[in-house]
């Protein structure tokens, strides 16, 4: 039995506006094979005033998380050329963005790569791919803190793809900023996203898919109720509605009541099941599974690619 060949190790970093992630890993036999994961849910967009900036509370809080990579790559021996750093929406949106680069370079020694929103969303449509079991078209969808990706695609092939303004982090700013959450409050967060998605709606209509996938925290986390409850994975309308009916009779803000939901992912909850429930509504969506990976794995499939292609300064 021929011996498989192991690379060196290489590190996808992506910096959302909700979590920050980390992946240590390497290539085995042409395959990337992760050898530790780190995440941080550091909600970078909470820390967006109504002027741009974000505030130096958050923006101490994403640094820290960066002094935890670093260290993590010390203890990985990770050479500098082999590591990646992507950032997404909210490094994209604020004003003081390269005060974060400034102060982030000394920290994480690396240049962080602000993406855009469609970079952003071929990386998780490849990620999903790398991951994720099935054939023919697929709608994926992301929800992630400050903006949501949408990409269709059949096997490798990118066919539509979209980064819209609306994410869980945000959500929570613009409505349900006070607590208990009421009707009305996902009343008009479903019109937004209407309204944000009324561009684009009749293009993806039309296209069509054979199934659809979630690549997101939020996805991740209605997931993992249902299986803390022993239900089925798959995520439908009704199982949606059934959550909002939960979080509208809890008066406790953090949620605590709702079986199997942990602290880390009852803040955005609530944001994540009203969009959830707008895009079903919408686009007419009957089930939904979870993807195996998104953007970090997008990521990491990218190094692996240069790796296998001899090219192992990133």
């Amino acid at each position: 039995m021929p011996l498989l060949t192991v690379s060196q190790p290489y590190v996808a970093i992506t910096l959302g506006s909700n979590s920050f992630n980390m992946l240590v890993a390497n290539t085995v036999g042409n395959k990337p094979t992760v050898i530790a994961k780190y995440k941080r849910k550091v909600r970078l967009a909470e820390g967006i005033g109504d002027d741009g900036i974000l505030s130096e509370h958050v923006m101490q809080r994403g640094l820290d998380c960066l002094a935890m990579f670093a260290d993590m790559l010390t203890q990985h021996h990770i050479d500098t050329d082999n590591v990646a750093v992507f950032a997404t929406a909210t490094l994209r949106l604020i004003r003081n963005a390269d005060e974060f680069h400034q102060r982030a370079m000394p920290i994480l020694r690396h240049q962080i790569e602000v993406i855009s929103g469609l970079r952003e969303a071929e990386l998780i449509y490849q990620g999903m791919v790398a991951t994720t079991q099935g054939d023919g078209r697929r709608l994926v969808i992301d929800i992630g803190g400050a903006s949501t990706e949408f990409i269709v695609g059949d096997g490798n092939q990118v066919l539509f793809k979209a980064s819209l303004p609306m994410g869980c982090v945000l959500f929570n700013q613009r409505f349900f900023n006070q607590t208990p959450l009421q009707l009305v409050d996902f009343e008009q967060a479903v019109g937004y996203v209407n309204t944000v998605l009324a561009e684009h709606r009749t293009q993806l209509l039309d296209l069509g898919w054979q199934s659809v996938v979630g690549a997101s925290g939020a996805v991740q986390s209605v997931v993992s109720v249902l299986q803390h409850r022993h239900c089925p994975e798959v995520i439908t309308l009704e199982i949606l509605y059934a959550f909002r009916d939960e979080i509208l009779s809890q008066v406790d803000g953090q949620l605590t009541s709702i079986k199997g939901l942990n602290a880390e992912q009852a803040p955005t909850f609530a944001a994540g099941v009203v969009i959830l429930m707008a895009l079903f509504e919408s686009l007419s969506i009957s089930h939904l599974h979870l993807a195996g990976g998104a953007l970090r794995e997008g990521v990491l499939q990218l190094l692996a690619d240069r790796v296998a292609a001899g090219k192992i300064s990133i």
